[in-house]
């Protein structure tokens, strides 16, 4: 289950309708998918073959094409990030800048863990989600945020896109952002 850190404070915000309602008033969407249902062995792969990302898709279809019919997503794919994926320190450098994009940025993680470092409103500042294996989230279009991986840098998530380009940032300037 998700938790969330924050910055500001170090308070955290624990437990499935805690966490919901806490998003909620920042207008992110969170859910939770059963995880469970991956086949043991994608469970926690994280170098996947193109017929691998097929199975996760097909594994959770119902639940992408529920999301996609309620927010009007049209597009969908699967992301893998490893230490075995070629680049991965530039490619995270590309998204640990605060950005904001001009659709939802929705993640739905299928294994490992990654976080989401989000602006919220102005008396809660900046905070962190953390994920793991069920967790989904929107990030609502020009909210500034970005994502990275944790510690273990294992992830796999579903993505889904109104923009049939996919993922496009647009970076945000704040000074008073700070990392952790």
């Amino acid at each position: 289950m998700a938790e969330i850190r924050i910055r500001n404070t170090d308070e955290r915000i624990s437990g499935e309708d805690n966490v919901k309602a806490f998003l909620d008033k920042q207008e992110v969407l969170y859910e939770h998918w059963d995880a469970g249902k991956l086949p043991a062995a994608l469970q926690n792969k994280f170098i996947l073959s193109d017929e691998e990302k097929a199975q996760i898709l097909a594994t959770f279809e119902d639940e992408i094409k529920d999301l996609a019919n309620r927010r009007g997503y049209l597009t969908w794919d699967i992301i893998a990030l490893s230490d075995a994926t070629p680049n991965l320190d530039e490619l995270l450098k590309k998204f640990e800048q605060v950005h904001t994009h001009t659709e939802d940025e929705v993640r739905a993680i299928t294994a490992g863990k990654g976080i989401f470092i989000i602006k919220g409103t102005d008396d809660v500042g900046y905070f962190d989600v953390e994920l793991e294996a069920g967790d989904v989230i929107s990030v609502p279009e020009n909210k500034p945020h970005f994502f990275t991986l944790m510690d273990n840098r294992q992830i796999v998530a579903v993505r889904l896109f109104i923009e049939t380009e996919g993922w496009i940032a647009h970076p945000f300037a704040d000074p008073t952002f700070q990392k952790a």
